[in-house]
């Protein structure tokens, strides 16, 4: 049964905006849960634009689903995972000077030290996770530093679908989002979970949601967006009914 885990980022980004306690992002994380989350997902960002140290453990405490850490693969931020153990940590790029992560994780030029980064999360006994491209060498990469999951960069897709005025059968659409299938089959042929998220909303996400084999969709802006017109918990609701009529169409 495929899982929706809400990120709760741009929460904490509201409330950064005027350095100050409210919105909370651990009352986000109770409505996305009472709205059928199955997990939660926040950025630990070195530079704390949105979520911070504080909240982490917070989260840690009242969460009573999947807790997903995203990092960079730092001694600080592994450090940091293997002390508060979420559920699973996922290991992704990160610029200062970027909005949001633009792009997968290039495993190839790092596989020494994102293999140490992985080692020490396992032996925590956190599950591990990569953000990469749906490109073959990463998928291979990915495999041979040891995560048990891929979660596949659904970027490219979402912008084709937007580019394209929300054709789903655009040839440039279903190029992407044949990529994003094939990954998927590499990710499960080599054992790998397969997860995939970035820039999903609730006019591109069935596509996807359809894809054999994919467990999480992990998706937060399209729903904190909804949330201010909606609420949180109704906004999750739908998201989730969507991926859930999707998948099983794919069946």
């Amino acid at each position: 049964m495929i899982e929706l885990g809400v990120n709760i980022d741009h929460i904490a980004t509201i409330r950064q905006a005027r350095r100050t306690y409210e919105p909370d992002p651990v009352w986000g994380a109770v409505e996305a849960h009472l709205g059928g989350a199955d997990g939660i997902t926040v950025h630990l960002r070195e530079d704390r634009r949105h979520i911070q140290d504080a909240d982490v453990r917070r989260l840690r405490e009242a969460t009573q689903i999947k807790l997903n850490l995203e990092m960079a693969a730092t001694y600080e931020m592994v450090d940091i995972a293997c002390a508060l153990k979420p559920e699973m940590a996922m290991l992704v790029p990160e610029g200062r000077h970027e909005v949001t992560t633009e792009g997968g994780l290039d495993i190839l030029a790092q596989e020494s030290r994102l293999k140490d980064a992985i080692s020490r999360l396992a032996d925590a006994g956190i599950t591990t996770s990569v953000f990469i491209d749906a490109e073959p060498a990463q998928i291979e990469a990915a495999a041979r530093i040891g995560a048990r999951v891929c979660e596949v960069h659904t970027g490219p897709y979402a912008h084709a679908f937007h580019d394209r005025g929300r054709d789903a059968e655009a040839a440039a659409v279903l190029a992407e989002l044949d990529k994003i299938r094939q990954a998927g089959e590499a990710i499960r042929h080599l054992g790998m979970r397969f997860n995939a998220g970035h820039a999903l909303n609730y006019y591109n996400v069935q596509p996807v949601a359809k894809l054999a084999g994919i467990r999480e969709l992990h998706i937060g802006h399209a729903i904190v967006s909804r949330a201010v017109f909606v609420g949180l918990r109704e906004a999750v609701r739908e998201m989730k009914a969507l991926m859930r009529e999707a998948a099983q169409d794919g069946e």
